[in-house]
């Protein structure tokens, strides 16, 4: 009788494979790739950063030898009021500008979404503010709003004929018009892209289940743009504390009528090259800087802004 045994195959140790040099290689590169965009971040970024973080513990006039002050710069910056209230009329400026625009940016943004000739001149004609500097329109506005020879002048406009710029109450309120009516068309036209990436499928399915032009908008169009609105709330706030060379002109340079218009930058702008107090205007930069930071950060994060589901098919 013969017996057969059966052996197994010795089963061969799944060993990890020593590393290969190409998973290093691809990381190299990336960090190659991406070295000239870092080396110009910390060139024009960073380094300017440090170096007004230095001047607001120094004391210079902008032309002089350089003298270290300490902290006392800082103290002066706040516990001055005039800082608190540069910071107050900064804050009203994002605030109101963010309310005025946002709204008529949305609406349109939902007028230009769809296709059209008539809609084509329309946007031709609301996006002219983009194509002009800051300084061409504060002087034109400066001009246009003069009591004696601007739109008050015209018959029947006479309600118009008011130092609008020179009121203490008002001027600021025009200002945050004058910002309104350069920087809506940008924003209307980031409403205007984020209607056209939303699928027809889902209007088209609203259709079928009877849902109205008004349902539609609210079930379907805003929720939509959700981070479209995140985006351009977050430019117009951030960007809302670098307005100056347009303030600048609106009120002759000075932030008038007497501190009326007088914001963070512009204060920090006539406390450096007015007054040559080169080490509290670094303070106040600094200021500028981690407040729009934070509020970057801020917008973000509640927002839940951390990642975006991008749609193929739109309008």
């Amino acid at each position: 009788m013969t017996t057969v045994v059966r052996t197994r195959r010795p089963v061969a140790s799944h060993r990890a494979r020593p590393a290969t040099g190409r998973s290093g290689r691809r990381r190299y590169s990336g960090l190659l790739m991406a070295a000239p965009a870092l080396l110009l971040f910390g060139l024009f970024g960073l380094v300017p950063l440090v170096g007004v973080l230095v001047l607001s513990l120094s004391r210079w006039d902008g032309l002089g030898s350089i003298g270290w002050s300490g902290f006392a710069n800082w103290t002066g910056v706040l516990t001055d009021g005039a800082t608190w209230q540069a910071l107050w009329l900064t804050v009203k400026v994002m605030v109101v500008s963010w309310l005025v625009q946002t709204p008529v940016a949305l609406a349109l943004g939902l007028f230009q979404a769809p296709r059209g000739r008539l809609r084509a001149l329309f946007a031709v004609l609301w996006f002219l503010p983009l194509l002009l500097s800051a300084v061409a329109i504060g002087l034109t506005w400066q001009a246009l709003l003069d009591p004696s020879f601007g739109i008050g002048a015209a018959p029947g406009l006479h309600w118009l004929a008011k130092p609008l710029l020179g009121s203490p109450s008002l001027a600021l309120y025009t200002v945050i018009f004058v910002i309104a009516w350069q920087f809506v068309p940008f924003h209307a036209l980031l409403y205007q892209a984020g209607v056209r990436q939303i699928p027809v499928s889902l209007y088209e399915a609203a259709a079928i289940d009877g849902a109205g032009p008004v349902t539609r908008l609210l079930r379907i169009t805003l929720p939509q743009l959700k981070y479209t609105f995140v985006t351009s709330s977050t430019l117009m706030l951030v960007g809302s504390l670098t307005y100056f060379d347009l303030i600048y002109v609106l009120s002759g340079g000075t932030g008038g009528p007497g501190t009326a218009t007088r914001v963070l930058p512009l204060a920090m702008y006539i406390t450096g090259f007015q007054t040559h107090d080169m080490g509290r205007a670094s303070a106040l930069a600094t200021i500028l800087v981690v407040f729009g930071l934070a509020l970057s950060l801020l917008t973000t994060r509640l927002s839940g802004f951390t990642r975006m589901d991008s749609q193929q098919e739109g309008m």
